[in-house]
This record gives C-alpha cells, sequence and structure tokens, in this order.
C-alpha cells in the first residue's frame, strides 16, 4: 500500500490519559487532526485502576487549559479548583468528558504493537525523514490494521509496566511464583473483599515513594477500624531513614503530598507499621503454612508476611518502538536531554524545571515520549509537567518554535534536596528550607471525599499519572 503524503495525515496519539488527551487538544489548537488510540475500553482506563486513590493535586492542576477550552462548548464545568479529585473523580468528571469533546479522533480497545518508518526498518538511512509513520495497531477482536502518521507522540504511560521487588531490577527468586499473595498496585480497602484479603493480617510494602505513603496509611487506617484488629504494616525500605523519608512535609508547596508523608510517618509512629531499613529484596520462600518469607541480599530473613504490596516505581514498555531510532539515557531510559534533570542518582528533589520539545526529541525526527513515560524508570511526575510538555510538542509539530521553546508553566517543589535518591547513602540535606506552603496536616485516610467536599478535607492519596 503506498502511503500518502506526510503532510496530508494526522499525528497518532498513543494513549488516552491525562498527558495524550492533552496532546490531543493542543492539536487541535494548532490545526493538526490527531488520532488518539488507546488500548483499554475507555478513556483514562489506567487512572481508573487506581480510582480510589486521591491526588495531591488539586483540580486547578490536573485539567489542561487547551482542554479546557476544547470542553468549554460542551458545557463542561471544571470543579472547585481548590479541592482534590480522586482517580475516579479525575477519569469521570474531566477525562471521559475531555475524549467525548474529541469524538471519533479517540479510538479504544486499539493496542498499538509496532511503529516504524514506511518502509524503512531503523537501520536504513535512504530518505528516512520524507517517509511518514506507519503504527501497526490490534484491535480486542482479533482485527489487525495500520495507520500512516506525520508524526507520534508517545502518551502511553508506564502502568502497564511495575518494576519488581528485587532490588536488582529483576523479579526476585520465587516471586513470580508467589504471585497470589503480592500485588503491585495500591489496593482500594473499601472494596470488601480487598478489604478482607488484609484485614487482621500482616503485610509488608516494599516502596519508598508516594504510593508506598498511600499503602502505609491505609492499612493503619484499617488497623483503627473496627473489622481490621490485627493489621500490621511492615515497612521494607532499600535505604534508611533520614530527614528525606517521609517526603517534604511542611516544606513541600503541595501541601497535600507533604501531608502524605506525615500520615505514613505517623503509621510508624503509632506503631501500625514497622520499618526495616537497608533491605534490598533477594528472594520469597513460603512456609509450611503458605506465609511468605523475604530474604535480603544481605542474608536478613525477616518473619512470615501474609501479603506483600510492591510499589517500586514503574518502567517504559519500548518494545513496540523497537524500529524507531530513540536517543535515551542508559540508565532511566528517559530521553537523554531530559535525564540529567529528573535523574534521582542526582537529587531527589521530585521537580524539574518546565521542559519542551528540544529536551523530549529523538534522532528519529518526528517522535516523543511524553508524560510519565518520558521520565522512563524515574519517580515524582506531575500531571502539570505533562501539560506543559505536550503544549510544546504540539507547537513545533505545527512549525511554531517561538512558542515551543517558550516556558509557560511554573512547578511546585517538595522541599526535598540532597541527592542519593536511590541507595544507601544519607542525604545531605534535611526536609525543611523556605517554601510559603501551607502547612499539611495529619489526616484520617479513608474513603475519598465527595468532589463537592470542603477544602478542609485534605487528600488521602497520591498517584499523579500520565
Amino acid at each position: 500500500m503506498n502511503a500518502p503524503a506526510t503532510t496530508e495525515l494526522s499525528v497518532v496519539v498513543i494513549g488516552a490519559g491525562p498527558a495524550g488527551l492533552a496532546a490531543a487538544a493542543h492539536l487541535i489548537d494548532q490545526g493538526i487532526e490527531p488520532v488518539v488510540l488507546e488500548s483499554g475500553q475507555s478513556a483514562g482506563a489506567a487512572v481508573r485502576e487506581w480510582a480510589h486513590v486521591r491526588l495531591f493535586s488539586t483540580w486547578g492542576e490536573v485539567v489542561d487549559p487547551a482542554a479546557e477550552k476544547l470542553l468549554a462548548p460542551t458545557g463542561w464545568t471544571q470543579p472547585d479548583p481548590a479541592t482534590y479529585p480522586s482517580g475516579g473523580d479525575w477519569a469521570d468528571l474531566y477525562l471521559q468528558p475531555l475524549a467525548d469533546a474529541l469524538g471519533d479522533r479517540v479510538r479504544t480497545g486499539a493496542t498499538v504493537t509496532g511503529v516504524s518508518r514506511t518502509g524503512r526498518d531503523r537501520i536504513v538511512d535512504a530518505d528516512r525523514e520524507q517517509q511518514p509513520f506507519v503504527v501497526h495497531l490490534a484491535h480486542t477482536d482479533g482485527r489487525e490494521e495500520r495507520l500512516f502518521a506525520r508524526a507520534v507522540i508517545d502518551a502511553s504511560g508506564t502502568w502497564a509496566t511495575p518494576s519488581p521487588a528485587g532490588g536488582s531490577g529483576l523479579h526476585a527468586l520465587g516471586e513470580k511464583a508467589a504471585a497470589d499473595r503480592i500485588t503491585y498496585r495500591v489496593p482500594d480497602l473499601k472494596d470488601p473483599a480487598v478489604r478482607a484479603r488484609y484485614a487482621g493480617k500482616r503485610t509488608a510494602v516494599i516502596g519508598s515513594g508516594a504510593s508506598a505513603f498511600t499503602a502505609l496509611a491505609y492499612l493503619a487506617d484499617l488497623a483503627k477500624s473496627e473489622d481490621g484488629a490485627g493489621t500490621k504494616g511492615v515497612w521494607i525500605l532499600r535505604r534508611g531513614i533520614s530527614g528525606s523519608t517521609f517526603g517534604g512535609g511542611e516544606a513541600d508547596q503541595l501541601p497535600a503530598r507533604g501531608a502524605l508523608g506525615l500520615a505514613a510517618r505517623a503509621a510508624v509512629d503509632e506503631g501500625h507499621a514497622n520499618a526495616v531499613t537497608g533491605f534490598r529484596t533477594d528472594a520469597f520462600e513460603r512456609d509450611t503454612d503458605g506465609a511468605l518469607v523475604l530474604f535480603g541480599e544481605d542474608g536478613r530473613r525477616l518473619d512470615p508476611v501474609d501479603e506483600v504490596i510492591v510499589l517500586t516505581g514503574f518502567r517504559p514498555d519500548l518494545s513496540f518502538l523497537n524500529e524507531l531510532r530513540l536517543g535515551l539515557d542508559e540508565r532511566l531510559q528517559a530521553p537523554v536531554e531530559l535525564a540529567p534533570l529528573i535523574d534521582p542518582n542526582q537529587h531527589s528533589c521530585g521537580t524539574v524545571y518546565p521542559h519542551g520539545h528540544r529536551e523530549l526529541s529523538h534522532p528519529e525526527t518526528g517522535v516523543y515520549l511524553v508524560g510519565m513515560k518520558s521520565y522512563g524508570r524515574a519517580p515524582t511526575f506531575l500531571a502539570m509537567t505533562g501539560y506543559e510538555q505536550v503544549r510544546s510538542v504540539a507547537a513545533a509539530i505545527a512549525g511554531d518554535i517561538e512558542s515551543a521553546d517558550r516556558v509557560e508553566l511554573t512547578l511546585p517543589e517538595t522541599g526535598v534536596c540532597g541527592g542519593a535518591g536511590l541507595f544507601d547513602t544519607p542525604d545531605t540535606q534535611q526536609a525543611g528550607g523556605g517554601c510559603c506552603a501551607p502547612t499539611p496536616q495529619l489526616v484520617q485516610l479513608g474513603a475519598p471525599a465527595t468532589v463537592g467536599a470542603g477544602a478542609e478535607e485534605a487528600p488521602a492519596g497520591g498517584c499523579c499519572g500520565s
């Protein structure tokens, strides 16, 4: 089949999450037609899988301006910008209406299986940049299809590829065999079946980020409830505990994020969770009662646990991009120009100055990884970052380089900076500093409040995906 001229083609956007839908809105604003391909059955499919978790960003921080402009003619009204949505709120009250406004530009149940240049595998140089992209996709009914595109924006995120428990980046020995006792997601303890799984049980939580804070706080909340007596958390940290372990606290310019860390600290201080430090998981074994025993790389053996929640981050799926010439950092799997700004080996500030098409570009002109996927294996991504990325990328694709290069966003800081963000080296600076943020309050973490709830009801979670 002969491909049409590149200038006649749409831009293919992979993923109908927050960044992907915002990318489509910005492309339309630039007069470019997008085609959004979503593997799930609805917009925001990945966000819906953590519908029970509350964001630490407010509504005012998770609605993209170009998307809001597209939604305005539909009669859509933004929820109170000072309140905090849950993942379910975000999906139902913003992402789905935005997908509806985009209409048939959004195709669900369409999994991208490969992207290349038409008639050119990754080896061939000749006339390469003049060829349109070809995108192969598979539908849920088994049909295969191919689309041609002038550019490709991959906003597919990292949700589908969580990192394993093993301290070496590989699955620990016995981890796959213990799959019936392990989850890689923050459990929804308002679901009766899920609640029964953890109530009165001893649960290991492996991880040190916002998701781990959320899981610890949820378990502590369960332990204090009538049906949760005996619930105990075991918090497994690859590093020791330092001033930055619980996040920015009062110095975090996102006060709800600071409050989340304080809630995790309270879970430990109140005895609902014990911390095990400097433990890098090497193996899982079952005891005679079927409980799991975790072994560390240093030979330590922990007391048996009934369940394990692994929250060690995510990693990008690059398999379907294998025929493209990507310039990725060898450590983070993020674009090489972006990687030094977000490398947790160098800092743990949880923010990066706004960036756009230049930091996100690759040797393969016209390909961009945006949203959470652009960070590769680095943590702490904000929706605001993704929105600024796609604004710049859409402008670059349209040829408006002046706009693409312009910074239009100021990001908050965590108040936690120090380096050594990944290993066992103590942080050189403690939480604190001159951030003018409201003081976070310790909160009781239960079911997410309704969207109309007052701002004094602090949020109970910390996912902010793409």
